[in-house]
This record gives structure tokens, C-alpha cells and sequence, in this order.
């Protein structure tokens, strides 16, 4: 089985898996969405949502976050993890997109990554589920599992592994695969005991093999990547 055709599997048994993946964070529009995903970084979707369920009803266009004082906007996000530099780079993101967009959020990449807090990862995320490009963003989930599959070497870079899938996915698949490899990662191939005794790619997964083995943890570790800040999303 070459490269592609054990990736054509890795799809097609994800795909029966998660046959209805897609972005868990809650949003009604792009704005929102790019909102949400730059609190996201170093957080669950989950908590994001809760909070998000207030900030949306507060803040609906880019000149509310900007009708406020920061310190304001802080308290609003407080249970977000670095909050006050996440604060800060939504009103920098909220001024970019009225004196340069119009108030819209841009449907180009490269336009995205200069928004603060806006990152390669972010700007993936926002063109493919708000503009419908295809797009993989590689996220935590996206990297663990995609080494511990074999598609990417183990230290391999957050970009060097999206190029990997880039080139190995059909591209009207990106996007699907994205939140299909997040699921897995989010729901079964977990950071910590992953649910390798009943996982139909274990014959694939090295690291799951060691598990299997009478008393055997891994001895096998994927090379932490570095913490981001919070404008790298």
C-alpha cells in the first residue's frame, strides 16, 4: 500500500466514523467565526462556546468591540485563557477591518494572517467553513493524529504536516477531512488513552501497537510543539 492509498483508507474509515464532522464552534457569520477561533487557540471549542454565547448577543459588528474599553472586553472573555491579549487583539483586528474592509472580514488568506491574532491555522479555518475554500488547518488534534497514522513524521513542523495532507487529500476533500481528523483526535485517538483496543486504523498507528502490548505505554512521543502566543492562532 503506497502513501495515497493508505491515506484513501485513512479517509474512507474516517469517514464512517464521522460521517457528519464540522466546526464545533458556534457563529452565524464569518466575523463570528474568526471571533471565535482566535479565542480558541490554547482553549477548548467548548468553552469557547459558552462564552461566546453572551459576547455574540453583546458585540455584532466590529464597531461594538470597539464602542467599549478594553478592560470591559477582558471581563466579557475572563474565562478565556489569555484573555487579556486575546482582548487586545480583537479591537486591533475590529480597527483593521473597519478602516481597511469595511467592516468585513476578507476572504483572501494572506489578508487574514495580517489581522492580529489571526494566524495560518485561523485563516484556514475562516476560508474554508465561512467562504467555503478548501482548506486543511492543522491543529493539535489534526498533528497528533496524523503522526501517530504515520502520514507525517513525528518531528515533523505544524506546516510541514498540512502540506503532507494537503498533498496527499484530494482538494475538494480538505475541509472534510480537517474536521473529520479532529474528531478522531477530539473523540477517539485521544492525547491521553486513546481508545486503541477498539480503533479500526490501530494496524496503522505504531504508537497504538506499542500500547497494545502486554504493560506496553508507548515509549514512542510526538515532539511537543512550541506554545503559541495568542496572536499566532
Amino acid at each position: 500500500m503506497n502513501a495515497k492509498q493508505k491515506m484513501r483508507h485513512i479517509l474512507d474509515t474516517l469517514a464512517e466514523m464521522f460521517p457528519d464532522a464540522h466546526c464545533e464552534l458556534h457563529h452565524s457569520n464569518p466575523f463570528e467565526l474568526t471571533i471565535a477561533v482566535l479565542l480558541s487557540a490554547q482553549c477548548t471549542d467548548e468553552t469557547v462556546n459558552k462564552v461566546t454565547v453572551n459576547l455574540f448577543q453583546k458585540y455584532k459588528r466590529p464597531e461594538d468591540y470597539l464602542a467599549v474599553p478594553l478592560e470591559e472586553l477582558e471581563q466579557d472573555i475572563r474565562r478565556i485563557g489569555l484573555f487579556r491579549s486575546k482582548a487586545s487583539n480583537i479591537q486591533k483586528l475590529c480597527r483593521i477591518l473597519i478602516d481597511k474592509y469595511e467592516g468585513e472580514v476578507p476572504e483572501r488568506h494572506e489578508q487574514l494572517t495580517e489581522l492580529p491574532g489571526v494566524g495560518r491555522k485561523t485563516a484556514n479555518v475562516v476560508v474554508s467553513n465561512a467562504f467555503g475554500v478548501p482548506a486543511i488547518a492543522v491543529d493539535t488534534h489534526v498533528e497528533r493524529v496524523s503522526k501517530r497514522l504515520g502520514v507525517a513524521k513525528l518531528d515533523d513542523t505544524v506546516l510541514e504536516v498540512e502540506k503532507k495532507l494537503m498533498k496527499l487529500v484530494p482538494r475538494e476533500e480538505w475541509t472534510l477531512t480537517h474536521h473529520r481528523l479532529i474528531f478522531f483526535g477530539r473523540y477517539h485517538c485521544k492525547a491521553q488513552n486513546p481508545q486503541c483496543p477498539i480503533c479500526p486504523l490501530l494496524d496503522m498507528c505504531k504508537e497504538g501497537k506499542q500500547r497494545m502490548k502486554p504493560g506496553g505505554q508507548t515509549k514512542t512521543k510526538i515532539k511537543a510543539t512550541k506554545p503559541k502566543k495568542a496572536n499566532e492562532g
